[in-house]
């Protein structure tokens, strides 16, 4: 979860001990992703990286809920999540699958990396401004889970001992979500929600659902989400541009 930045210039002495542990653990899940994923165990890595994304929404829920929120906990969470987020599948894709791609493997990874930075720089400097709570470009967990659902569903079913053959499907799937990353379109978050307000009860028996999916197969239903997630942004957002499109034209019809 990115946190919102804050305008003190001048850090106070101290720093708050329980959501800054959870942002470093957050931090070690990411490190943990990348040595598995260097020996080889790309389950681990994948697995390592979704634990992550629940330390990340639990230090900036903590952080805002005990207002303990500071300028060095926003700085550590963007580092936490250029490790754990953008470093840890970088390099898990690498060894999986992008490796055998030679030039066009490793500049795919470093793509995702610099993608990832970039969005993390241009959030943490639009933060504060006025407009919709919606993410602009995919929120660098979003796009992490997404490549970890893909890990997760091929071991799923079956004990598979090595990474997929060649296939220019993963290389070019890494190039497009690194590119969502600093695109303008909009996505949604969790931090849209607000908990402390009622909701409707069919979010109670949503949720009920989403547990029950998960008892069933786990790595089936984190790559459905990740990938409804997806394909939902894409879609709302060619909806949008197809609108403004319309809107235009209309414009200019009537203006002639």
């Amino acid at each position: 979860m990115e946190h919102k930045a804050l305008p003190d210039k001048v850090p106070k002495k101290g720093v708050y001990l329980l959501p800054n542990t959870l942002t470093l653990c957050g931090m070690y899940c990411g490190f943990f992703a990348i040595m598995s994923a260097i020996n080889g165990n790309y389950i681990y890595a994948a697995w390592a990286i979704i634990v992550a994304i629940i330390f990340d929404g639990l230090d900036g829920w903590i952080a805002r809920l005990t207002n303990t929120s500071t300028r060095f906990g926003v700085e550590l969470d963007s580092l936490s999540d250029l490790v754990a987020f953008g470093v840890a599948p970088s390099v898990m894709m690498y060894k999986w699958t992008l490796m055998p791609f030679g030039r066009l493997g490793w500049a795919a990874a470093f793509l995702f990396v610099a993608c990832g930075a970039l969005r993390l720089a241009r959030f943490n400097v639009q933060t504060g401004s006025s407009g919709s709570k919606a993410f602009k470009g995919m929120p660098i967990p979003g796009a992490a889970a997404v490549l970890s659902s893909v890990v997760i569903f091929y071991y799923g079913y079956e004990v598979r001992v090595g990474p997929p053959e060649k296939n220019i499907f993963y290389p070019l799937f890494t190039i497009i979500l690194a590119l969502l990353m600093v695109s303008t379109l909009r996505f949604h978050g969790v931090k849209e929600i607000d908990f402390r307000e009622r909701k409707p009860f069919w979010v109670l028996i949503v949720f009920v659902l989403i547990l029950f999916v998960f008892l069933i197969h786990a790595s089936s239903a984190m790559f459905i989400f990740a990938m409804v997630y997806l394909v939902w942004g894409i879609i709302e957002n060619s909806v949008l541009i197809f609108r403004k499109l319309r809107t235009k034209r209309e414009e200019r019809q009537t203006g002639a």
